[in-house]
């Protein structure tokens, strides 16, 4: 393609809002404009990157038998009814209205719609397993949309689905995506981590997201550095210290007794009325789990994990009780609930640090009071003994008790099993080999084909612009006439270009009337991975060659330029 024909509008300069490194380059490369907050264009050379993206996910799609079809983006409200979604999703759906004044909803994912066509369609064990997958533009109403194309309000997707018959199907169609996902990430030159991770809205139990390494991430990720260990601080789990968690000696504690806190609602506070330490606290905090409420206990130097509750009560829904809902359940305002003397009886779920505490503080369910000399077991009860904290730095590894690190990600993929969580809901089943009805299981398994784009350019830049990897670079090479005035340069250049769309190479033809220095700040801006540059030796049939990521040129001469441009572009992502 030529130059001055392409719409490539690229800038100097960009607005504050544009905080992130890929945001920034891409709008100055001129491969995206924004047309409303988290709502994209995608100019010609970031269109030509996401289809070299698309290209690669569908050949390790296809590879491993995947299906692919195009579901509306248009769903019905009625299947999101269905599966209670459509009230459990909250305000990121995007909703609309017909003329006939039915609901529909612009789909953010599409495991209710995959459902009915297969309810409909699969009515035997013997179509079983089955994979099928889409690649299509998504919807979410993002409270705020920022970041470019790494939190947008539409977005490309590529989601995936799978149905099966026995739970050791769906054991094989997982592992085959996620080798398939590592695959797609390293042909695309990506620097990521598969990690454990939360189903969030989606649902389902095992889950892992793809994380892109970068610190400019919004994920904090809980590395082991002894092992493979890798998780979402979500859902990183806390690995038993050596000894494992042993309850307190208490034999020796005193009774329970209560004492006024006046005005000593925070832990800080009452640590620092009493003249202890965080750690000799106990920290009683009321959830709402799927409209039922739960007091969760942690040390007061710990954070509860909201995620990790959900996931230890396995409710749909779960989120910290407002202030209306303590005072009912405790007897007091915020800060002063505790395990004893509740108003209502909840179930108690305690974190496994909580073991060995004794002589504790904990709230007295009554404002402004607090009791001290509290012990687990003998004060008060536990349902649940449970990891509910947020993992810190320097903890345990669960894997191999190494110590845990803290890095910064961005997610691009994510896998999951739904078990029945959706055929279950919308009755989709399927007759099994005795004849008799089950509901099929599901997988589910995501890849943000636009997220990629950005991810790639987060990690793949410097201080001049993009240095794409061979795998999603718009143009493998750019071909670049240094004065299209010269007529030797400008004849050389032009034959090359030729000679290279006949032998089937994608390139780009700067051939505009601009000044060297122009074109070259261009050509390191949209950091096309190899440049061949017609310069000032074109009359003795020479160019020059330069890897943009690491610089590295030399000279050839231009009747030897097809014959070694396989060696050349081989040593693309070699050359660092």
């Amino acid at each position: 393609m030529k130059q001055q024909t392409m719409l490539i509008p690229t800038l100097r300069s960009v607005g504050e809002e544009a905080a992130m490194a890929s945001h920034r380059l891409m709008l100055r490369a001129g491969l995206i404009r924004q047309l409303a907050a988290g709502v994209y264009t995608y100019l010609p050379l970031a269109y030509r990157s996401l289809r070299k993206v698309e290209q690669v996910v569908r050949e390790e799609m296809d590879r491993i038998g995947a299906q692919e079809l195009l579901m509306p983006a248009m769903n019905p409200a009625e299947l999101w009814r269905e599966t209670g979604r459509w009230d459990t999703y909250g305000p990121e759906l995007v909703t609309l209205g017909d003329r006939h004044e039915r609901d529909f909803l612009l789909g953010p994912t599409h495991e209710e719609v995959i459902t009915d066509l297969m309810r409909n369609e699969v009515n035997s064990y013997k179509k079983l397993p089955m994979a099928l997958y889409q690649i299509q533009t998504k919807f979410r109403d993002e409270r705020r949309p920022r970041s470019g194309l790494l939190r947008g309000r539409e977005f490309l997707m590529k989601d995936a689905y799978s149905f099966h018959a026995d739970a050791e199907t769906l054991d094989e169609t997982y592992r085959a995506m996620i080798e398939a996902y590592k695959r797609i990430f390293t042909r695309l030159g990506l620097d990521f981590r598969a990690v454990e991770a939360d189903s969030g809205a989606i649902g389902g139990k095992e889950n892992h997201e793809f994380m892109v390494l970068s610190d400019s991430g919004e994920d904090t990720l809980a590395l082991c550095g002894s092992c493979d260990y890798a998780a979402n601080i979500e859902t990183a789990q806390v690995g038993e210290p050596e000894g494992g968690w042993a309850a307190a000696d208490i034999s020796r504690v005193p009774e329970l007794k209560k004492i006024p806190t006046p005005k000593a609602s925070t832990i800080r506070d009452v640590a620092r009325l009493l003249d202890r330490q965080p750690a000799e606290l106990i920290k009683s905090l009321l959830f709402i789990a799927d409209d039922k409420p739960v007091l969760v206990l942690v040390r007061g130097d710990h954070e509860a994990n909201e995620v990790k509750v959900k996931q230890a009560l396995d409710a749909r829904t779960c989120e910290l009780a407002d202030d209306e809902t303590v005072r009912r359940v405790t007897g007091a305002s915020t800060g002063f609930a505790g395990p004893v003397a509740l108003k209502e009886d909840v179930k108690v779920v305690a974190d496994l640090a909580v073991k060995g505490l004794a002589d504790a503080v904990i709230g007295a369910n009554e404002t402004d009071a607090h009791f001290i000399h509290a012990a687990p077991g003998r004060d008060f009860g536990v349902d649940v003994w449970t990891d509910v904290r947020t993992v810190e730095e320097g903890d345990t590894c669960p894997q191999c008790g190494g110590m845990i690190r803290f890095a910064r990600g961005i997610e691009v993929g994510h896998v999951f099993k739904l078990g029945t969580r959706y055929s279950e809901d919308m009755k989709a089943n399927f007759l099994n080999a005795t004849g008799k009805e089950q509901p099929f299981i599901m997988g589910c398994y995501g890849i943000g084909i636009s997220r990629i784009l950005a991810a790639i350019v987060e990690q793949h830049h410097d201080e001049n612009g993009i240095t794409w990897p061979s795998g999603a670079a718009p143009y493998p090479i750019h071909l670049i006439a240094v004065n299209v005035k010269d007529e030797a340069q400008k004849k050389l250049a032009e034959d090359l270009y030729e000679q290279l769309r006949q032998g089937g190479v994608e390139v780009l033809f700067d051939d505009r009337q601009e000044r060297a220095g122009v074109k070259f700040k261009d050509a390191d801006l949209i950091g096309i991975p190899l440049r061949i540059t017609v310069g000032k030796r074109a009359a003795d049939g020479i160019v020059e060659y330069k890897f943009r990521r690491s610089g590295e040129s030399g000279e050839l001469a231009a009747e030897e330029l097809l014959g070694k441009l396989s060696e050349l572009l081989k040593r693309v992502d070699e050359s660092k």
